[in-house]
């Protein structure tokens, strides 16, 4: 055989070449591990772990921020509810004074026709027909909360009373109602109509001035004179 017919075949003790592998994997894929002698020009920037640590710092940062806008929300919800409540409890106050204020005008303009029945009642004047109407009318004005206020021998008190006759008696401690000229009336705690009475002091405040006497004199005077007319 000549030589260019010669197979090509190693030469006895010649070393076999191998192919080289080198692996430049950063990532360990046995232990997931960055390899120690990795030189990667981004090796100075954060590991997994520092990067986990600043994305749970931000998540907190981002939860904290998240409660506190909650709680300032659920505030503004409060204030709200309770200017909401407040506003209904103004508006039903306010309703129900418009219809006190209402009832009141209408009881008001009925009082002259009550004290015509009142004096028909006092002279014997409320009968047949005139009386049925007559209770009928204080029984519908007693039902919505009218009231008739008034009696002799009641204590003065000038925010209920309008003294429009005054003098002296023996028998009383107190300033006293001596006799209702008028009745009074109220709704409730509203007085829509002070009574209109005459009113007794005690003898001992008379004035020791020497027309004192004189004066008491008259005002008994007065007195029966506005009876004498009141039972006319």
């Amino acid at each position: 055989m000549t030589d260019a017919e010669r197979p090509d075949t190693p030469e006895e003790g010649a070393e076999e070449l191998k192919p080289v592998i080198r692996d430049r994997r950063r990532i360990d894929p046995e232990t997931g591990e960055r390899r120690a002698g990795d030189t990667d020009p981004g090796a100075g920037q954060a590991t997994p772990a520092a990067g986990a640590a600043v994305a749970d710092g931000a998540l907190a940062d981002e939860l904290a921020g998240a409660r506190a806008e909650a709680a300032e929300r659920l505030e503004d919800l409060r204030r709200l509810q309770a200017e909401y409540v407040n506003y209904r409890k103004r508006v039903e106050r306010d309703r129900e004074l418009v219809r006190e204020n209402a009832k009141a005008e209408v009881l008001t303009e009925l009082l002259s026709v009550l004290d015509d029945i009142g004096r028909a009642r006092e002279h014997g004047d409320l009968t047949g027909a005139f009386r049925s109407v007559g209770e009928a009318l204080e029984a519908v004005t007693s039902k919505v909360g009218l009231v008739r206020f008034g009696e002799p021998g009641d204590e003065f008190d000038p925010t209920i009373h309008e003294a429009l006759m005054h003098g002296y008696a023996d028998d009383v401690a107190v300033p006293t109602c001596t006799q209702i000229l008028q009745p009074g009336y109220r709704v409730g705690e509203r007085v829509i109509r002070p009574a209109r009475v005459a009113v007794a002091e005690p003898t001992e405040a008379l004035p020791s001035s020497p027309g004192a006497d004189a004066g008491a004199d008259g005002a008994e005077t007065t007195e029966r004179a506005a009876a004498d007319n009141e039972d006319s």
